[in-house]
């Protein structure tokens, strides 16, 4: 439960309110802290229509999402060596199949700990790197107690975008990669994102 705790606000702070926190924001360190806690506090003052509604908390977390993660990056990353020589178009399919995942997973998260998780955002060390910046944070728990979590991003042509979240040493990507990758190897790419797509296939976090 702790990890998906973590996961939800590691997520969901980064790209709360993207598009404006893009516009204002020239490194990853300044993106984070500009926009930390945004969607909890809308949520947190919604929530009794979110959760009425949970389509609307999952419209605007498509919206707030996709702009600052590089969905396709993160894809490629998690079908590992069983990406090699797939149709850019399959890895596309792929890539909308986790994104669709995730919002609908996170969202209903967000309605239970949007308003229990408070994140500290650490000073950048050393230079920013394009290819590769960590940001690192401090996130409170519920039920007390601190846990690292840490944002990699890369500079892509519309900006720095997020491709994995690290916590407490355990990486997203890994972690999918890890359950995903033998899937492919084993049953090809269009049998699971069919299984994603439908639940047949239920990835752990």
């Amino acid at each position: 439960m702790k990890l998906r705790v973590l996961l939800v606000l590691a997520l969901f702070s980064v790209v709360s309110s993207g598009l404006y926190a893009q516009a204002q924001a020239d490194d990853p360190v300044s993106l984070v802290e500009n926009i930390t806690g945004q969607i909890f506090t809308d949520v947190t003052e919604h929530l009794e229509e979110y959760t009425a509604n949970p389509q609307l908390l999952e419209d605007l977390v498509r919206r707030d999402l996709i702009p600052l993660l590089d969905i396709d990056y993160s894809a490629r990353l998690i079908l590992g060596r069983a990406g090699r020589g797939l149709d850019k178009q399959k890895i596309d399919e792929f890539a909308t199949c986790m994104s669709n995942l995730l919002i609908s997973r996170y969202s209903k998260g967000l309605l239970t700990f949007a308003s229990k998780i408070k994140l500290q955002v650490l000073p950048q060390r050393g230079e920013l790197d394009e290819k590769l910046t960590r940001v690192r944070t401090r996130v409170t728990l519920p039920e007390g107690g601190e846990a690292p979590v840490d944002y990699a991003f890369h500079k892509t042509p519309e900006g720095w975008k997020a491709f994995d979240v690290v916590v407490e040493g355990i990486s997203y990507v890994t972690t999918y990669r890890n359950q995903i990758m033998p899937e492919v190897q084993a049953d090809g790419i269009d049998s699971v994102i069919e299984r994603l797509s439908t639940g047949q296939l239920q990835l752990a976090d």
